[in-house]
């Protein structure tokens, strides 16, 4: 099963395509919680694995309909820290699914490379699987010059360890022995922790669209999406369809004039905070760029393990 599907659209989804695409703004950045995976095999007496592989068989049709719609980045909470409390043969099938598509991914690579599609995964790495580690850390690096579509998978994910990881980047610099390149303490506040959480590099999700009929967010981008609209649907994520997905994005047509005002006065805001912490003074941008560079430095170690 490939990363982005070959949909085929029929005349009418391509006609709504096109009349969203025309007639609204189309979000820049979505978040997915694929939620219902284990209540469709339970309804279909499917494995619960089988749930999840179904589930992964629909984020390829998603992602073929997000290129097709224009969209630049789409982020999936595919698995949370708190999941590792399942059942340890739930746990293991699903690192055998992660296993298995991030080598289908390697495998396939000039696909992604043909779409221009980036992969991130965002998340505690280092908590899973050696070998796991090593092909995520591959496909990391393999992709990381496309920039057509960036694609943010969260495994080993939740928001509290996302900002403790930022906080512990932060101490451990301010601790730097070398002097100059230690951060003061009046470079620390909100922009800078902003900065050092794993989505340093993306805008925050325009839409956050949940399936299942849950209506929490899990710990999920929790930093992200203050100004994010919201859309909570019912059918579970295997059985989505293009006319569920068209309706997020309608949600968010008609609800972005009403967060525009938001967003403009908490960038302003933080234009304000950077300003006012020297937030570009070249000491503090010697700790980002060294901190990209950690980062990196990281997944060559693991994708060489």
């Amino acid at each position: 099963m490939s990363w982005v599907s070959d949909y085929q659209y029929t005349w009418l989804q391509k006609l709504a395509l096109n009349a969203l695409q025309i007639s609204g703004h189309i979000p820049h950045h979505i978040a997915f919680v694929m939620d219902g995976n284990r209540r469709f095999a339970r309804s279909k007496q499917l494995d619960k694995i089988e749930g999840h592989s179904r589930g992964f068989a629909k984020l390829a049709d998603v992602l073929r309909w997000c290129l097709d719609m224009g969209i630049r980045e789409v982020t999936t909470f595919a698995f949370s820290i708190e999941n590792f409390k399942r059942s340890r043969d739930e746990v293991e099938g699903l690192f055998n699914l992660a296993r298995d598509k991030f080598a289908k991914l390697l495998a396939e690579i000039e696909r992604l490379d043909e779409h221009g599609i980036r992969i991130r995964v965002l998340g505690n790495i280092e908590l899973l699987p050696a070998d796991l580690q090593r092909l995520i850390a591959s496909a990391m690096l393999r992709t990381e010059h496309n920039d057509k579509l960036f694609l943010n998978v969260a495994f080993a994910y939740t928001s509290r360890d996302e900002i403790t990881q930022a906080v512990e980047s932060v101490l451990q610099a301010e601790e730097n022995p070398d002097g100059e390149d230690a951060l003061l303490p009046t470079d620390i506040n909100e922009r800078l922790l902003e900065a050092c959480l794993y989505t340093r590099h993306s805008p925050p999700p325009d839409l956050v669209f949940r399936t299942s009929g849950e209506t929490r967010l899990s710990d999920f981008m929790m930093w992200q999406i203050k100004s994010s609209v919201l859309y909570f649907t019912q059918v579970l994520w295997p059985q989505i369809t293009i006319w569920n997905f068209m309706a997020g994005i309608i949600a968010y047509q008609r609800d972005r004039s009403r967060i525009e005002d938001f967003r403009s006065e908490q960038r302003l805001h933080s234009a304000q905070l950077a300003k006012s912490s020297d937030f570009y003074s070249l000491r503090v941008q010697k700790f980002l760029h060294k901190l990209d560079a950690n980062r990196r430095k990281l997944l060559i170690a693991l994708a060489s393990n």
